[in-house]
């Protein structure tokens, strides 16, 4: 196993051109658990320590462009604002020497269902920030995740950032797992509220074999608070529109009995936790709407 260190992104992105099999690592927190047991042997090993580029933030008028190796830690300290599903989605990672190593762009190349910022993402609409010396482009996170710890990038492409849309409206992060710490999700879930398009959107992580949106329950959510006038009106969800929402949810799910949860438990713990959120969610987004309301 040949190892790389490229000094600068313009040196990087040349290695993976010459070494489209090199396998990049930043915190380590994912590959080197696959390298230490052995499950993986990858011919060449490019490290990306040194391009600080991937360790800086953005945040823009819209947006917030995120290096693909910012820790965990760094989000849950500067970007709780900006970006709250994100950050609560940060806190449950593992330890924290985890989250002072590892980032999201480390997620998304190994593209775990497991991953617990996939939730987060896929609610928030992030895009994937990718280039290689051909050029840059930006994928939907809808469209990364393409099969079982498989993304949509190409044999010389590097992600270099997401690019996560300023949270407009509440938003909430819940996570299943045999414990409170370092534990690998039995099943997470992430929602967020876009009260400026009107919009619901989720994610969904462990209970399918990709990070997944519940795109059925996400309809039928937007149509029941169009047709109620919650948005405008601020009142209460009703428990059938919060039943109907986290069955539809449920029925998303794909799962698979592993050591850490049988598949109809994840179906049913996801229904709970897409009920639980959409509760959390519409009070703040209640509580917003009565105070703007105060100051009017």
């Amino acid at each position: 196993m040949d190892f790389l260190r490229p000094a600068s992104w313009e040196e990087a992105l040349a290695a993976k051109a010459e070494h489209p099999t090199a396998v990049p690592i930043a915190g380590g927190t994912d590959v080197m658990v696959e390298i230490n047991f052995d499950h993986r042997r990858p011919e060449y090993l490019m490290d990306l320590t040194r391009i600080g580029d991937l360790y800086e933030w953005e945040v823009g008028q819209d947006t917030v462009r995120l290096g693909a190796s910012v820790p965990y830690a760094k989000i849950m300290e500067h970007l709780r604002p900006e970006l709250p599903g994100l950050a609560l989605a940060s806190h449950t990672v593992a330890s924290p020497q985890i989250r002072n190593r590892g980032g999201v762009g480390g997620n998304l190349g190994t593209a775990s269902p497991a991953g617990d910022a996939h939730p987060a993402l896929l609610a928030a609409g992030a895009e994937v920030e990718v280039e290689s010396v051909r050029g840059s482009r930006r994928i939907p996170v809808d469209d990364f995740y393409t099969g079982v710890k498989r993304n949509a990038l190409a044999p010389d492409e590097l992600i270099r950032a997401v690019h996560v849309k300023k949270a407009d409206g509440p938003q909430q992060y819940s996570k299943v797992g045999t414990r409170n710490a370092m534990v690998i999700a039995v099943c997470a879930f992430g929602l967020a509220l876009h009260p400026e398009t009107r919009t619901v959107r989720t994610g969904i992580g462990s209970a399918a074999p990709t990070p997944i949106r519940a795109t059925a329950a996400e309809d039928f959510l937007n149509a029941a608070l169009e047709e109620g006038g919650f948005w405008d009106n601020g009142k209460i969800v009703t428990p059938s529109v919060a039943k109907q929402f986290a069955d539809l949810c449920a029925a998303a799910c794909n799962p698979i009995d592993d050591v850490r949860g049988t598949a109809s438990y994840r179906r049913h713990a996801v229904g709970v936790m897409a009920r639980r959120t959409l509760t959390w969610t519409w009070e703040s987004y209640r509580g917003a709407h009565r105070t703007t309301e105060g100051a009017a």
